[in-house]
């Protein structure tokens, strides 16, 4: 890459919600006092199933809302730590509606968006589900699209579902820059033709060395004007 700048040539920014611009434990760290000792270890695993149920139903071609496949996880989770109360169950869901967005997402998108850049959110959650976290994070104003794979029915990795940022944009691939807190997401976006930044909030290990992101961030904070 000739530049060093992330967004030389780029007409667009997509991002994953989950993980990348919404924090995926809030809803039982918002419980975590009633949830007890047990609460990082049923955000883990929610989460977990979670993923693992919408790949096992991609392989299978058997789509199901990601709001279906959360429900399902969640009661999985509850299973699996039987010692947290399962009347807490309506709460977590609830608050997983209403999930907390990452304190610099807002000034992120706006910075995009001043410099010209379209903004717009892929996720595998569903209509319904993603609609409602928008709203509640007041992102709303800051994003030109929200598309959701329930269009293609198909989750990611799946070429259709990154294929969504293209029919909406009238875009190349090479124009668009991926962002995703998922290191396999980061690999579909790869193979498909995105320039991907792994946004690594966690620290974990590289993965998947054939296709590699363009740039590794810790977090969203600065991407508007960084360099790789």
């Amino acid at each position: 890459m000739a530049s060093t700048d992330l967004l030389d040539g780029m007409q667009a920014a997509v991002f994953d919600a989950y993980g990348t611009l919404f924090d995926v434990n809030a809803a039982v760290r918002r419980h975590a006092a009633e949830v007890g000792p047990q609460a990082e270890a049923l955000s883990e695993t929610w989460r977990t199933k979670q993923l693992e149920y919408s790949w096992i139903h991609g392989l299978m071609d058997r789509y199901e809302p990601f709001w279906t496949l959360t429900e399902r996880a969640l009661d999985f989770a509850l299973a699996k730590f039987p010692n947290v109360d399962r009347g807490l169950r309506e709460r977590l869901l609830d608050a997983y509606r209403d999930l907390d967005a990452y304190e610099e997402v807002p000034a992120t998108l706006s910075a995009l968006r001043e410099r010209g850049i379209r903004t717009a959110i892929l996720t595998n959650g569903d209509r319904p589900m993603i609609d409602r976290a928008v709203a509640s994070a007041k992102l709303e104003g800051l994003l030109d699209a929200v598309l959701t794979v329930d269009e293609v029915r198909r989750f990611k990795t799946h070429p259709d579902a990154y294929g969504l940022a293209l029919d909406r944009f009238g875009l190349g691939r090479e124009e668009i820059l991926f962002c995703s807190s998922n290191r396999w997401d980061i690999a579909g976006a790869a193979a498909f033709g995105f320039r991907p930044v792994w946004i690594n909030r966690r620290g974990l290990p590289d993965e998947y060395p054939d296709f590699a992101p363009a740039a590794v961030l810790p977090s969203l904070d600065g991407l508007a004007f960084r360099q790789n």
